[in-house]
């Protein structure tokens, strides 16, 4: 359901969280939390205040938003149960047309990353090709734990503008 900013400025907390609460892969508290800071004079500054609730949440509730992503090409991918979103951003990306080889090092990769970070590998695959994303995989897998939870809050907030883009009705 798209609404445009000025519904959304007088919407309910209900109707608010129902029109952006998939922003932010199953965390709609984000949303929630958004409420309360409008009305919002434009779409970025509704964005900046979306962001904000993210990057102001307990260290804990941010894990848990991080986590509510799923694996590049894992096994929801794999068995068709991921969110509708995150199933276009990925294929977007081309990564529901891997080879066998690709597979294997997207899963070699994300056991590694989960292993020495405790989430998934993020990135903003509509904004990346599969070659770029395997070589940020290989790259971050490095990082530190605090680089990486940054780096992770910088995706999902690229994902989220994705979606806010087309969640608001421009014209009417």
């Amino acid at each position: 359901m798209q609404l445009t900013l000025a519904e959304l400025n007088s919407a309910d907390r209900d109707a608010f969280v129902a029109a952006l609460g998939h922003l932010f892969e199953h965390s709609p508290w984000v949303a929630a939390e958004t409420h309360g800071r409008g009305p919002f004079r434009s779409v970025d500054e509704l964005f900046d205040a979306l962001c904000e609730s993210m990057r102001s949440a307990s260290a804990d509730r941010q894990l848990a938003l991080i986590r509510a992503h799923p694996d590049l090409a894992g096994r929801l991918a794999q068995a068709g149960q991921l969110t509708a979103s995150s199933a276009r951003e990925q294929s977007a990306a081309g990564l529901d047309r891997l080879t066998p080889g690709e597979t294997a090092e997207i899963q070699r990769l994300n056991d590694a990353y989960k292993g020495r970070f405790g989430f998934p590998f993020i990135i903003c695959a509509r904004l990346s090709a599969k070659e770029a994303i395997l070589s940020a995989m290989r790259a971050r897998v490095g990082s530190t734990p605090g680089a990486e939870h940054s780096t992770a809050l910088g995706e999902i907030a690229k994902i989220a503008r994705l979606r806010l883009n087309e969640a608001i009705k421009t014209k009417d």
